[in-house]
């Protein structure tokens, strides 16, 4: 067993043990009779450990060892609670989807490793290979590490997993886990595979864009809280391949500079990410353990009986919105200069490419600040919808604590983003071969330059200061220059004069004109009115069906097919000896005439 810690694990092991302490602390307000198991306390460090130990492996066994280690402990704390059928069912698609990923990088690793079979990290790194060798590498890669980190369309697993675990260990897998698959992408194409070639980044590119997109539009249409942020986690994803597939392709062309501006947008994304997603995981679980409740359609209100919560996921919200001063917003500023670096390309298939990803990755930013206002708008705003969110209450202070840390950290991401990519400056120089060309020119000590401090510069603390300044002001001017004179009038009722909480809009009308424009094309979504005629006193109903056309073609179109030829394979077992014989005598034959071919 070989192990190894250089910048780039330890960087990775800086994500895994804050969220692995943010979730520890927060577990000390659990109900021990209630939220956990025996399975949950054991496991839970046998997680930790693993996530940490796949990190410094520098051998493939080692590696796939922990790998596999992460696997099956991440699952059995999925099916803590194994007497619900749906918990059964997430674990098992999460269990086969995690063998698949690990078969496919164990091709991936017999590709590196090639006819000599060491499965030292040096060796491979210094064996040769051809290049479809490389391409084959560059795919089982993606499959194996791209289905841990929920890489659409391997993505399947999130939205039942996340939903089913303890709120503590959603918040490990979906901030944490799936930066040690994206740790491995980096770790395989980056580093084992050689120098790249241009072409490899178009894979990345082209699935990274698309897991944007439809990540937050899976997000925007769904009303369990934390499936939404499953399908969020899914977005930030494919961020963060986008990121990589542009440091790719700036480093095989030459443009080292631009390679080191991705790839610091990419890690700074993957750190930002475990931040406020497992803050915003907390905050729901927090929730959850309040009111029993995760469907949109139970809550509201929420920020009357439980402030601080409130609080604390609004600042996730807003990191995860991507708004300054906080962290989101300074790794996708850095990754649209890079992008913007896109017409430098000398190949015009990445010059093509480069707009396009753009433009997606501008879509589902729009769609991330839709997402979350309609999130904390619906769970938090508004008035109760239901008698148990009117009674819930504030989370223990141990949670709180956790949710807090977590919550200062967006913010100090966002006003000290220069100072950590400072940190991370010997694995851009690694692996992109170069470190920002603006990393010295900022104007404070503060200042994250990309490029130029002409033409690509981010001052957090004076936005800040500027945000806090303007805010204070307008509120000073709003209660002070306003008239103080006391009116009285009807409150607009919106054309429904009952004072009750269902006339309040829900998750779903906040989210039906985006369902109108994308929906049709990519959900086959279809609503179905219900209007009783006048005189009838049935309720007017609005059902609205939607297709998830990548889990039809992808998951269930494959094990319908499975299931048809294992039927037919079971009459194998029941047939009479002479059949038996007769496909005995048939093989050898076969064989016989394959044998004297070849020879």
């Amino acid at each position: 067993m070989r192990l190894r810690l250089d910048p780039l694990a330890a960087f990775f092991g800086l994500i895994v043990n804050i969220g692995v302490a943010a979730a520890s602390v927060y577990g000390l307000g659990l109900d021990r009779d209630h939220e956990l198991s025996p399975r949950v306390e054991p496991l839970f460090p046998a997680f930790a450990a693993a996530m940490n130990l796949v990190l410094i492996a520098d051998d493939v066994y080692s590696f796939l060892f922990f790998w596999e280690l992460m696997s099956l402990s991440s699952w059995a704390l999925v099916v803590a609670r194994h007497d619900d059928p749906a918990n059964r069912h997430a674990g098992h698609v999460y269990l086969v989807m995690a063998a698949i990923g690990t078969m496919a990088l164990l091709l991936a690793f017999a590709g590196l490793a090639g006819g000599a079979g060491d499965l030292a990290f040096a060796s491979l790194r210094a064996a040769p290979r051809a290049p479809y060798v490389a391409g084959l590498v560059l795919v089982a890669a993606l499959v194996g590490a791209g289905s841990k980190a929920g890489l659409a369309p391997l993505h399947a697993w999130l939205p039942l997993a996340h939903p089913a675990a303890p709120s503590h260990v959603s918040a490990l897998m979906s901030g944490v886990m799936t930066k040690v698959a994206i740790y491995a992408v980096i770790r395989i194409i980056f580093d084992l595979l050689g120098a790249p070639a241009w072409w490899w980044s178009l894979p990345l590119l082209a699935l990274g864009a698309a897991t944007a997109a439809l990540g937050l539009l899976y997000a925007l249409f769904d009303n369990d809280l934390k499936r939404v942020l499953a399908y969020s986690t899914v977005e930030n994803i494919g961020v963060i391949f986008v990121a990589l597939g542009l440091a790719l392709a700036f480093r095989a062309t030459g443009l080292e500079g631009s390679a080191a501006v991705a790839l610091a947008a990419g890690l700074l994304h993957a750190l930002n990410h475990s931040w406020f997603k497992s803050l915003l995981f907390l905050g729901a679980g927090a929730v959850l353990h309040a009111t029993g409740k995760r469907d949109f359609d139970g809550l509201g209100g929420m920020i009357h009986n439980m402030p601080k919560t409130a609080a604390f996921w609004l600042v996730g919200a807003m990191s995860i919105a991507a708004l300054p001063p906080f962290n989101g917003f300074v790794s996708e500023w850095l990754l649209f200069q890079a992008v913007l670096t896109g017409p430098s390309f000398p190949v015009p298939v990445l010059r093509f490419l480069s707009p396009v990803v753009g433009a997606l990755l501008a879509l589902a930013a729009a769609l991330a600040a839709a997402c979350f206002v309609r999130a904390f708008g619906v769970a938090f705003l508004g008035r109760p919808r239901d008698p148990a969110t009117a009674n819930a209450h504030e989370a223990p202070r141990a949670q709180l604590i956790a949710m807090g840390a977590l919550a200062a950290l967006c913010l100090a991401g966002g006003l000290f983003g220069g100072v950590i990519v400072q940190i991370i400056k010997p694995i851009l120089v690694a692996f992109a071969g170069a470190a920002l060309p603006g990393m010295d020119a900022g104007p404070t000590p503060f200042s994250l330059v990309a490029f130029s401090a002409a033409r690509s510069t981010y001052d957090a603390p004076t936005v800040a200061a500027f945000l806090l300044a303007s805010g204070c002001l307008s509120t000073w001017c709003a209660h002070r220059l306003s008239s103080r004179r006391t009116r009285r009038a009807p409150a607009w009722d919106c054309g429904f004069p009952e004072p009750s909480p269902r006339t309040q809009y829900t998750a779903s009308s906040f989210s039906q004109p985006l369902r109108r424009v994308y929906g049709g094309l990519l959900f086959g979504a279809v609503e179905k009115v219900d209007m009783p005629a006048p005189g009838d006193a049935r309720p007017a109903r609005l059902t609205v069906t939607l297709r998830d056309y990548l889990w039809e073609w992808f998951y269930r179109a494959p094990a319908r097919a499975v299931s048809r030829v294992s039927l037919w394979l079971d009459r194998l077992q029941s047939l009479p000896m002479r059949d038996y014989l007769l496909m005995m005598s048939g093989a050898l034959i076969a064989l016989l005439l394959v044998a004297a071919g070849l020879s």
